[in-house]
């Protein structure tokens, strides 16, 4: 296209000077030398990138649908059939055992796309998405505690890395596909089309954005939500009665929702860790992969049983929603954050995303008893700044904070999720993450979040520590 322009240009202008219409002929050298012509180059390279996500919306929002209709009905059942949790540890076994003959090569997960985006080696294998289904349908089904962005994120992923071939596409836009495939599975399953655009550039490295993918990742998300919409799927919807913002954003208020953030930025820091330490744990002491899941299966029922706290388990969405109106124990932000740890860090799949709703939730009804704001408020910020603080996405928290509680919280979820994606230090829920501006003190730039450790370890022994990121 940019190339037909310069002819008809250059043929114009050869006429202009053989009649010697300069007024014309100087016209035509402004618009060559203009920015209008850059988008002669721009249109039918914004189009081609959009049509592609686009259809990664197609295939992420369906594969969505999917996921949520049978999730809902693996939650249904095991609510009628209690009984099915005490398979729980036969369930971890047998996941455990599925991926270790047929899922080796994608069991890294969101891990792994995101390290397919910063250093492509690979694509994809399709059999990530149907695995990581089965696997937290299945999770879900027996009691498992557990969440449903990573199944999507993975799903998404998965399905658009298989047009890389059948469109030949070159290194950057096999990037910019990838993160249209999370982008889209994020909004999806959230029903946040604006959080899952800036999600899909958020979440790949800390302090740093990529705005080459914003358009797809902004048509992939929106198609998304379109499509799993479209399929009949409909999404939990918490309220916040409108009565509980003030007329405009007050000091109180403010101070509430930084103290808030900070406490969030901590939980989320912890969870984080203690789902990382529990894995590295099961993975030292149990050889035999399939182990792992059992024995945390195990754990996760025998303490449900005996402690009677069915609420911890599951996706637990009818407690998120009881956050925002009645008052809950001060604990169950604990509880609930154990058995996920528990679940996740011995091998179950699903995602952490719901849970750490959950955790944000029922943390700031707890806290309303200490805060000024309304217990109902708090538990919207927590929803979101938890999981800002785990997952290093302050822009999508405050965004998904928006779509899913209206604009008037808006000022507050700001406020708290920037304070708890300062205060959860270097680590997160995605070890793959990248370190691309430092929060604080001196961090390697490019280092993946799970080769910090090593290197301050390093940097202790009095070594001096590198700044090649190293990938396992």
């Amino acid at each position: 296209m940019r190339a037909s322009v310069s002819f008809i240009l250059g043929s114009v202008q050869a006429i202009c000077r053989r009649r010697r219409s300069s007024p014309l002929l100087d016209i035509m050298k402004m618009f060559q030398d203009s920015p209008v012509r850059d988008l002669f180059g721009v249109l039918p390279r914004a189009a081609r990138a959009s049509s592609l996500a686009a259809l990664v919306g197609i295939m992420a929002g369906s594969a969505s649908a999917l996921f949520l209709v049978a999730l809902d009905l693996a939650t249904e059942t095991r609510l009628a059939h209690p009984w099915l949790l005490g398979l729980l540890p036969i369930a971890g076994f047998a996941v455990g055992w599925l991926y270790l003959r047929l899922g080796a090569s994608v069991e890294a997960g969101n891990n792994l796309l995101i390290d397919e985006i910063h250093d492509p080696r690979r694509v994809v294998p399709l059999r990530m998405a149907p695995l990581v289904l089965f696997g937290t349908v299945v999770t879900h089904l027996v009691g498992g505690s557990a969440g449903r962005e990573g199944t999507a994120v993975q799903m998404g992923g998965a399905l658009a890395d298989q047009l890389t071939h059948v469109f030949r596409l070159s290194g950057e836009q096999r990037r910019v596909l990838l993160m249209s495939g999370i982008a889209a599975g994020f909004a999806s399953v959230f029903g946040t089309p604006l959080a899952g655009a800036v999600f899909g550039l958020e979440v790949l490295a800390i302090g740093r954005l990529r705005y080459d993918a914003l358009l797809p990742c902004l048509v992939a998300a929106l198609v998304g939500d379109a499509v799993t919409r479209a399929w009949g799927v409909h999404h939990t919807v918490y309220t916040i009665a409108p009565g509980a913002f003030a007329a405009s954003l007050s000091i109180t208020g403010a101070l509430s929702a930084a103290a808030a953030g900070v406490l969030c930025g901590l939980a989320g820091m912890a969870f984080a860790q203690a789902t990382h330490a529990t894995s590295a744990f099961m993975k030292r002491r149990i050889a035999y992969a399939p182990l792992r899941p059992f024995a945390g299966g195990l754990v996760v029922a025998v303490a449900a049983t005996v402690l009677g706290t069915p609420q911890y388990l599951g996706l637990g969405i009818p407690t998120i929603v009881d956050a925002f109106h009645t008052s809950l124990p001060w604990y169950d932000f604990l509880g609930k954050a154990v058995f996920t740890v528990v679940t996740l860090g011995s091998g179950f799949k699903g995602g952490e995303v719901t849970p750490l709703f959950y955790i944000g939730a029922t943390l700031g009804n707890a806290l309303s008893h200490v805060l000024t704001l309304p217990a109902a408020v708090l538990a919207g910020v927590g929803f979101v700044a938890v999981f800002a603080g785990a997952a290093n996405t302050p822009i999508a928290s405050t965004l998904m904070a928006i779509e899913i509680f209206g604009p008037q919280i808006g000022g507050y979820a700001a406020i708290a999720c920037v304070l708890a994606y300062l205060c959860s230090g270097h680590t997160g829920i995605y070890r793959a993450q990248r370190v691309g501006s430092g929060k604080h003190g001196a961090v390697p730039e490019g280092a993946r979040l799970g080769d910090l450790p090593a290197w301050r370890k390093t940097l202790k022994a009095g070594a001096r520590p590198t700044d090649d990121a190293h990938r396992p």
